[in-house]
């Protein structure tokens, strides 16, 4: 048991060596400094300080001290592994995790690394002593602290069984949860994708085994004998076995398979053993364990050890029916926890996806996760017992905070500056150009598709855009990150970036006056000039309505004809009725009855009611001479409009399929 809470440590440091410098280190999200600045700030006093957030970082925040700390953790879980020194290899691993886990709390927010806080204290008087203690005959577990750490197991088994019953999640009471669990779970494996299609039937039977290994197996543990430990155990194995399997949930699942080890004793090993030792070699098997010393007499540091072992067994009863109610400074060191994970299941999943634009909001590209679902056509691969700490953060603030929280807009700050240890968190850099201007927080609902869609398409998941997470944000003129907090922030920021939509909304805005604005027809004159000139028709079929009627702008007929010819010429109707308008007016061009007649024919084509009630009473009016011409004509000015737009779709940037 011991060597497998080894190694769940190996991963868990692992993992803080590779993301810890984008997580805590000088230019990661959140740097230890300002992380501990921010603790200071929140208690009175030194004292109260440490209490609430013991941590050797108090003592060095520089980077050399974070990877000494992760370093001498992973060096102590190696240890364990090979039984070198094991109770203060034990130590070691709880005061690095615990280093970590009360300053950057909020890459703590699952219950693994609480659970393994726990697990290593209590192994501490568990362990053997000595340096190479081997099997630990010389120096076996008192019969206190093998119970407190079957009395964990019993917590870590028993407590989620009962809390989906006390708690009365409707899933768990209507025997509905298992159909919803793998399609919720943060990062499902394609092992989980079709155990989801299988029929409720069976997902009724996984209901079943689900409650006999955490109801019925804890209790034969206790009360079965061995035989009732060896179902036990066996029941638990595969529970969890299934559940890494299907759903990713980090090292939760081998560490409780792990502790599942402690339902054996030497007994049953022995029999299990006795039949390998027939049939293998005498050296490829340890020896028998070294006589047991007697006892010496009651020494104060095994009343100190007992009193606290007796004092984690009250705490850890109170923590689990009333958690409020105990005092926080009593748990910040992690020494007990209230085991009731899934007592409750969201069977919505959500993901917040980072998106950016460089060219003003026009076209956006997305940030990739390396493990988490956004591609529709990709499964998470199966990477438990591992825990990606960033994504894994992501998405339980998504999931379990319910209002929106700063490290969504942290990140994103941080990918507008191109940080490149907040961008090698993703898959790749979406933006290898230019650095973009603006990053969006869109948040979809995921749901698996039928099997018949994945036949056809190959997607596993759709999804439904539910909204932006936080206010977009951007760069602005002085290059400092600011959060739009309103649309006119946002049509403001994309207008100033070159988007010509957002101009010519930001000139309409100003011309009625709407959001918040004085009405200013020179400054919607002067955007609707910049939507113009970079070749949006809209904004040149309205910047010829102000160059024609001279509102925010000098009156100028030939510019407004010219203008609304290049908006008519991309398809627009009001423009080509409005440019027909001026050929039959002479207003900026030379009077020409027949050109009228065909820009109202091609407008009235497109459906424009107006153009079509010109067009029969201008056709009355002229020579059937004349209304062939114009027919004609129309039919050039058709194709010609046609053949643009075929040309501007061809060079049109591609907008990011995921973003709506």
């Amino acid at each position: 048991m011991l060597r497998a809470v080894g190694i769940v440590f190996v991963v868990i440091f692992s993992g803080i060596i590779a993301e810890s410098g984008a997580l805590i280190g000088p230019n990661g999200l959140l740097p230890l400094p300002r992380l501990l600045e921010q603790a200071r700030a929140d208690h009175t006093g030194v004292l109260d300080t440490l209490l609430h957030r013991p941590s050797l970082f108090w003592i060095n925040a520089d980077p050399a001290m974070i990877a000494a700390v992760e370093w001498g953790g992973l060096l102590a879980a190696v240890a364990l592994v090979l039984n070198f020194c094991p109770r203060l290899a034990l130590f070691i691993c709880w005061l690095a995790l615990l280093s970590f886990a009360r300053v950057w709390v909020i890459f703590s927010e699952p219950q693994l690394d609480w659970l393994m806080l726990e697990v290593a204290l209590l192994c501490i008087p568990f362990a053997p002593a000595g340096l190479r203690p081997g099997l630990g005959g010389a120096s076996p577990p008192s019969p206190l602290a093998l119970f407190m750490m079957r009395w964990l197991l019993l917590r870590v088994m028993f407590g989620p069984g009962l809390a989906k019953l006390i708690y009365g999640d409707p899933h768990w009471l209507n025997f509905t949860a298992m159909d919803v669990l793998y399609e919720s779970a943060p990062s499902p494996t394609i092992v989980g994708y079709f155990n989801h299609h299988l029929p409720h039937a069976w997902h009724v039977v996984e209901w079943v085994l689900t409650f006999a290994a955490e109801i019925v197996a804890p209790l034969l543990a206790v009360f079965g004998g061995r035989r009732g430990r060896w179902i036990a155990l066996v029941s638990w194995t595969a529970l969890q076995a299934g559940i890494q399997l299907n759903c990713n949930y980090g090292w939760l699942n081998t560490a409780a398979i792990g502790l599942g080890l402690l339902l054996l004793d030497d007994h049953m090993l022995a029999r299990t053993t006795g039949f390998l030792r027939r049939r293998l070699p005498a050296w490829s098997l340890p020896g028998p364990a070294a006589p047991t010393p007697a006892a010496t007499g009651i020494g104060w540091k095994k009343v100190a050890v007992a009193t606290g072992l007796w004092a984690h067994f009250a705490l850890s009863i109170a923590v689990y029916w009333d958690k409020e109610s105990v005092p926080p400074v009593l748990l910040t060191h992690g020494s007990s926890n209230a085991f009731k994970l899934y007592a409750h299941i969201d069977p919505v999943h959500r993901v917040t996806e980072f998106t950016g634009s460089n060219d003003g909001g026009r076209t956006w590209r997305a940030y990739e996760f390396f493990h988490y679902p956004q591609q529709l056509d990709r499964m998470s691969g199966f990477i438990a017992p591992h825990f990606p700490r960033f994504e894994g953060t992501l998405q339980i603030v998504l999931a379990t905070r319910p209002e929106p929280h700063s490290i969504y807009a942290i990140v994103a700050g941080h990918l507008l500056a191109q940080n490149p240890e907040i961008v090698r968190l993703f898959r790749e850099n979406p933006f290898p150009d230019r650095p973009p201007q603006m990053i969006r927080m869109a948040t979809y609902r995921y749901r698996f598709t039928d099997l018949e869609t994945y036949r056809t398409t190959g997607n596993f998941w759709r999804r439904e855009y539910e909204g932006d997470y936080l206010p977009m944000i951007y760069l602005n003129e002085r290059q400092e990150i600011v959060r739009a907090e309103s649309e006119i922030a946002v049509t403001r920021i994309k207008a100033h970036y070159q988007n010509p939509d957002a101009q010519n909304r930001l000139g309409l805005h100003l011309v009625n006056g709407e959001l918040g604005l004085s009405r200013d027809p020179v400054q919607a004159a002067g955007w609707f000039r910049r939507a113009a000139e970079l070749g949006l028709a809209d904004g040149q079929f309205n910047l010829s309505l102000f160059l024609l009627n001279g509102d925010g702008a000098r009156p100028d007929l030939p510019q407004a004809a010219l203008w609304c010819q290049r908006a008519a010429k991309q398809g627009l109707p009001n423009a080509q009725d409005l440019l027909g308008l001026m050929y039959a007016r002479g207003d900026g061009v030379p009077k020409d009855p027949v050109e009228a007649l065909a820009w109202f024919m091609v407008a009235a084509n497109l459906g424009h009611q107006e153009a079509a009630g010109r067009v029969n009473s201008l056709r009355s009016s002229l020579q059937p001479t004349a209304v062939a011409e114009a027919e004609s004509r129309a039919r050039v000015l058709r194709a010609e409009i046609e053949a643009g737009k075929k040309i501007a779709e061809s060079t049109k940037a591609p907008i990011h399929p995921n973003v709506p």
